[in-house]
């Protein structure tokens, strides 16, 4: 049975979360290392994250690993990132199957390299039946471009100008078939969206923590979601309690 903090009520655990990975170059270069070293060490502290995520009761979580604006950085640390990817693939890969883990890629995995895009492809494929945890990876994705390619898509579909809603919008976006995140939590204290899930996150709450994203432990993980718990998510409509008065 899933581990529930006692201070969160069941009916209180949000149903997906979203996390903005950020600080892992300036948590290392506080420790004097070079900043690939902490997208290593954030990468490390992904594998603890899943895990408090599945014990926490929590069913969906989307990871923020690579934009696309992050093809500006220096090459070495690009193409670092790109063997990140590729050698977590490789080691973990049987563990998350073995655990009941679904994985699924949203961004432009046709602009990656062909030997990355056959190993993201084959890791899908391995775990399209797992329904423990479905886990999000945001690789070479921006919100903007997503909303754009979901434009394209409509209009190559032929969909008429008067048939586009919100549920129409939905089915062509990356996400599509995954609830918008209750939850969104960014580290290192930044305090934008940093052009992630623009369009998911109109009524998401949101945790903001100064800590660097390899030292996000389950403790501060369990504190976003009490955090949480206490919200009151009106979606643009009033309070409950503000109603209850109004109708007293």
């Amino acid at each position: 049975m899933a581990e529930i903090p006692s201070t969160i009520p069941l009916e209180k655990i949000p149903q997906h979360v979203a996390i903005i990975m950020d600080g892992n170059g300036r948590w290392a270069i506080q420790r004097g290392f070079p900043r690939l070293a902490g997208h290593k060490a954030g990468t490390e502290n992904l594998r603890r994250t899943i895990r408090s995520t599945v014990e926490f009761g929590v069913k969906y979580l989307t990871i923020y690993a690579f934009s696309t604006e992050n093809w500006g950085r220096p090459p070495e640390e690009v193409q670092g990132l790109m063997f990140i990817l590729q050698d977590v693939i490789d080691r973990e890969l049987n563990e998350l199957h073995k655990e009941g883990v679904q994985l699924r890629h949203i961004g432009r995995l046709e602009k990656l390299d062909p030997k990355i895009q056959k190993k993201v492809l084959k890791a899908i494929e391995l775990t399209k039946n797992n329904d423990r945890l479905i886990l999000n990876v945001a690789f070479n994705y921006s919100g903007r471009d997503e909303i754009v390619c979901a434009i394209q898509k409509m209009i190559k579909d032929g969909i008429a100008a008067e048939d586009v809603t919100d549920e129409m919008v939905n089915k062509y976006l990356f996400t599509a078939g995954t609830p918008d995140p209750d939850l969104i939590i960014r580290t290192s204290g930044e305090l934008r969206l940093s052009n992630f899930l623009i369009w998911q996150a109109a009524y998401s709450e949101w945790f903001i923590t100064p800590k660097f994203w390899p030292d996000f432990d389950k403790e501060e993980y369990r504190r976003a979601l009490e955090t949480y718990a206490q919200r009151d998510r009106r979606y643009g409509k009033v309070s409950s309690a503000e109603l209850q008065e109004s109708n007293a």
